[in-house]
């Protein structure tokens, strides 16, 4: 089993950016799609993007569209989610899962700490 670890969040005033880090151990990540989600205090949690093995494919929610990017760098176990022009809606804790289905992503197993994003008006 894959172990993920986020790191990255921080205050940023509106329109910055900020890069988040899912990093794996125990397992090589470049066997299952990465993606990050995002959670609110008292909201669901919501699907932000992903990515495939490769990277040749990624997948985001609307809201981000043109704004966050999704990267990996298999090398070094790690996958990383490039947030740009950040809105204050935007502002919560990002999670970071694996799987080997695309369609199960964030189904199944254990989440990792987060790290949290705080976006200031």
């Amino acid at each position: 089993q894959v172990q993920l670890v986020e790191s990255g969040g921080g205050l940023v005033q509106a329109g910055g950016s900020l890069r988040l880090s899912c990093a794996a151990s125990g397992r090589t990540i470049s066997d299952y799609y990465v993606g990050w989600f995002r959670q609110e205090p008292g909201k669901e949690r919501e699907f932000v993007a992903a990515i495939g093995w490769s990277g040749d494919s990624a997948y985001y929610a609307d809201s981000v569209k043109g704004r966050f990017t999704i990267s990996r760098d298999n090398a070094k176990n790690t996958v990383y989610l490039q947030l740009n022009d950040l809105l204050p809606r935007d502002a919560a804790g990002y999670y970071c899962a694996a799987d080997s289905e695309l369609a199960l992503l964030g189904t199944r197993g254990s989440w990792g700490q987060g790290t949290q994003v705080t976006v200031s008006s």
